[in-house]
């Protein structure tokens, strides 16, 4: 789905979860190549030419999320929570520590031991005499305490796309993904219900998937694969 109809769908649903519990949701889909740019973002961080990266077909786009720059693409989960914070959360801190604590377990499903690193926000697998960023959060609470933006974590992305850019903005780190870790890569559906197993359990929430009204918001058409839309409660 184009980063683009993902936001605006993402706004769609922020403006329901603001009135009713029932609304909050939880959305899990892929993007085509894709650049963002989120506030704390320096240009300089972007490496190669807007004008070379559209004819490489790579998108370049301005986020209100928090953080620098990423890159999505393909065999990329992308996750989008779209709920009021007050009801599972103290404060963004906590919500923060929360999304890493749900990647962590996921990817220990895999073997893979991934980390916190004190000071930086993500998650990390030592590789080494360095550690590699495989799952990179950024999110923004609006006026009215609702989350948007998420997670992105790699299963197998190309990760040649990510020399584009300074990722994050740490010059002195790299990337890495389950498939370059294990040498092989689970079906994304595959990942994509062990990160909604391991979301209930750690924000204790019940998660189901949404009514199909509520997944097709008439202006979002999905490019690439179909999207999850799940709604949680608790």
């Amino acid at each position: 789905m184009p980063y683009q109809q993902a936001w605006e769908w993402q706004r769609h649903l922020a403006a329901a979860c603001a009135n009713t519990r029932a609304n909050d949701s939880l959305l899990l889909l892929e993007h085509p190549p894709t650049i963002t740019l989120g506030r704390a973002a320096k240009r300089e961080h972007l490496l190669v030419p807007e004008d070379e990266l559209a004819r490489r077909g790579v998108a370049v786009v301005a986020s209100d999320r928090g953080g620098d720059v990423t890159y999505h693409a393909p065999g990329q989960l992308v996750g989008y929570p779209i709920l009021k914070l007050s009801r599972y959360c103290r404060g963004l801190l906590s919500y923060l520590r929360g999304l890493e604590e749900v990647l962590i377990r996921t990817l220990a499903t895999y073997d893979i031991a991934a980390v916190r690193i004190e000071g930086l926000t993500g998650v990390w697998v030592q590789t080494g005499a360095t550690a590699a960023k495989i799952a990179a959060i950024g999110i923004r609470l609006n006026a009215t305490g609702v989350t948007a933006h998420g997670f992105a974590l790699n299963i197998n992305p190309d990760l040649a796309g990510f020399n584009q850019i300074v990722p994050c903005g740490i010059a002195d780190r790299g990337v890495t993904s389950i498939a370059a870790l294990r040498g092989w890569s689970p079906p994304m559906a595959e990942v994509s219900d062990r990160v909604v197993t391991n979301f209930a359990q750690v924000f204790d929430v019940t998660i189901v998937a949404a009514p199909a009204e509520a997944s097709n918001v008439e202006s979002v058409v999905a490019e690439r694969g179909d999207p999850s839309c799940l709604n949680l409660s608790h």
